[in-house]
């Protein structure tokens, strides 16, 4: 097989990814997990997982995910801490883009989850592309010697920010709440770093400018203010399913999930979905995980041409 083509790529790492990842591994596909990191979803943000068949509770819900991964790991599926920036799924084979390099699959499984935003900030869409960035990997160098500000609370959003002190002079970060979900070696760095300004407890209400950015209108308690800035990082998160990436290529529902099969299949042949990216009705660990396994069946049928599954998955 080509060597730089997987036969599976999952985009998202949380319950529904790893077990997907698991299951495909198991199968001897070459599989790949792209995901934002494991802190970046729900399942990794929950404190007290209790009710997740065969695992006695308490348990974090990154704990939980990290031994999804270990075991997925154990059948050799590869995992690598990077955000798709764009994906083209009708392509043949498939091509999925990220700060680091273009990964080429014959299938792909979306499990996103349901954490994007479910709209822009004034000023954001319009400004996109000129000095409103979501990627500090890829745009940073161009914010050298500028002003620039980060606004959001996750690990995501605090090493988005470091990336981008070593290019800006000033490094303006706005959370919306009093403490971050990074770790406190990581807040630690971020505090103390002379070209970061931190803004606890600070929202940002718009984004200023033109044809360019040049100011963010930022609220902090009663008081409001616009601070001058050259660029604007909105690392915010909501719960809307997160399809940015896949460009409109695949069939939205209402509320722009992933609409699926009982199978798992969008109508898009080759792309899966499984988990909160996908129109449903409960959001629960299990649940994802179980979609998650459904899908890497369903993706294993496709890749390898067969109409009915091994019976020697379970």
């Amino acid at each position: 097989m080509d060597a730089d083509l997987y036969e599976i790529v999952v985009v998202g790492g949380g319950p529904a990814g790893a077990t997907a990842a698991l299951y495909s591994a198991r199968a001897g596909l070459r599989t790949l997990v792209l995901d934002k990191g494991i802190e970046s979803g729900a399942a990794g943000r929950a404190q007290r997982i209790e009710n997740f068949p065969g695992v006695p509770g308490p348990v974090s819900g990154a704990e939980l995910v990290r031994r999804i991964r270990a075991q997925a790991q154990s059948f050799g599926a590869e995992f690598r801490e990077e955000k798709v920036l764009r994906a083209d799924v009708l392509s043949d084979p498939k091509e999925i883009w990220t700060a680091f390099g273009i990964y080429r699959a014959k299938a792909v499984i979306v499990a996103t989850g349901a954490m994007g935003r479910n709209q822009f900030l004034p000023g954001e869409e319009r400004l996109i592309g000129r000095g409103v960035s979501y990627c500090a990997a890829c745009d940073a160098p161009f914010f050298r010697d500028q002003i620039v500000a980060v606004a959001g609370n996750t690990t995501e959003a605090v090493e988005e920010a470091l990336s981008l002190a070593q290019f800006a002079s000033r490094v303006l970060f706005l959370s919306p709440t009093p403490k971050t979900l990074a770790s406190e070696a990581l807040w630690e760095e971020l505090s103390r770093h002379p070209r970061v300004e931190v803004r606890l407890g600070t929202r940002l209400l718009e984004i200023l400018g033109d044809k360019q950015v040049e100011a963010v209108r930022i609220s902090s308690g009663n008081k409001e203010e616009v601070i001058p800035v050259d660029g604007v990082f909105p690392l915010l998160q909501g719960t809307a399913p997160i399809v940015d990436f896949l460009g409109g290529q695949v069939p939205l529902g209402e509320g722009g999930c992933l609409v699926v099969d009982e199978a798992m299949r969008t109508p898009v042949p080759g792309v899966f979905a499984a988990g909160d990216v996908r129109c449903k009705q409960f959001r629960q660990a299990v649940i994802a995980a179980a979609e998650g396994a459904q899908a890497a069946l369903s993706a294993e049928l496709y890749v390898r041409g067969r109409s009915r599954p091994r019976s020697d998955w379970g």
